[in-house]
C-alpha cells in the first residue's frame, strides 16, 4: 500500500511540475491576466466605485460580494460535516 501511494504522489508531482513550465513568470507584464479588458477596468477604477484601497480586497468584497459569501457558507458546511462524522459519541 506505501508503494502504491508513493507512485501517486510522484505522478501527481510530475504532472504539477509539467504543468507549471506552460505557465507565465511570476509578475509577467505580457501574461494573459494582464491583457484581459476587465483588468484595466478594475485597477482604474476599484478605489473609486467601491471605496477599498487594496484591489483584492475590492473584487472579493465589493465587485465579487455574493459569490464569496456563496463559497464561505460551502466551506463551512464542508467542515461541519466532516466534525459530525469524525465527532467521538458516547456509547
Amino acid at each position: 500500500m506505501k508503494t502504491l501511494a508513493l507512485f501517486v504522489v510522484v505522478i501527481t508531482g510530475a504532472m504539477l511540475i509539467y504543468a507549471g513550465q506552460g505557465l507565465p513568470a511570476f509578475g509577467d507584464i505580457d501574461s494573459p491576466a494582464y491583457q484581459a479588458p476587465m483588468t484595466q477596468y478594475f485597477i482604474e477604477n476599484s478605489l473609486s466605485e467601491s471605496g477599498v484601497t487594496n484591489i483584492v480586497t475590492a473584487l472579493l468584497a465589493s465587485y465579487r460580494g455574493y459569490d464569496t459569501l456563496g463559497e464561505t457558507a460551502v466551506i463551512f458546511t464542508a467542515g461541519m460535516a466532516v466534525m459530525l462524522l469524525l465527532r467521538r459519541r458516547e456509547t
